[in-house]
């Protein structure tokens, strides 16, 4: 991670609140509530049915970022992908390889469906940081109607 995003307690909300910019529509953010999550499923899923070293990677990779975020997101994170991870020794790779490529298909049409009812370019074409951002920014949104801090 850098030391600007280090130093910078702010990073996250400016983020957060660029990232809440193309995602304001009802549709939109309903669609994010289910495709993010599938979309986030299906790359852990297809990387552990060619490799579950490649998937644990990721996931690692992706927790160092949401710990320099913030620790609260990051145990959220963790306990997020604890889940996706869970059942995954327990499907055959072929089927778990064709279930999440078919899984990714049918979420991203999902997000475009929705960036299209926004009227608004997902924000990831403007930065890949905003992959990660983006199931953190749902969390962040539990966490607010929780009353949890992040």
């Amino acid at each position: 991670m850098s030391e600007a995003l280090a130093r910078d307690p702010r990073r996250v909300e400016r983020l957060f609140d660029h990232y809440a910019i193309a995602h304001r529509h009802p549709v939109n953010k309903a669609i994010h509530w289910i495709c993010v999550p599938l979309i986030m499923w299906s790359v852990v899923a297809a990387l552990w049915a060619w490799t579950p070293v490649a998937a644990v990677t990721l996931v690692v990779l992706a927790l160092g970022f949401y710990v320099v975020l913030s620790l609260p997101l990051a145990i959220g994170m963790m306990g997020v992908t604890a889940m996706m991870l869970a059942p995954l020794p327990w499907i055959a790779p072929r089927p778990l390889l064709i279930a999440a490529l078919v899984v990714f298909v049918g979420a991203w049409i999902g997000q475009f469906v929705g960036h299209h009812v926004e009227g608004r370019r997902p924000a990831f074409l403007e930065d890949v940081t905003y992959f990660l951002v983006g199931p953190a920014w749902l969390l962040a949104d539990l966490y607010r109607r929780l009353g949890v801090r992040y």
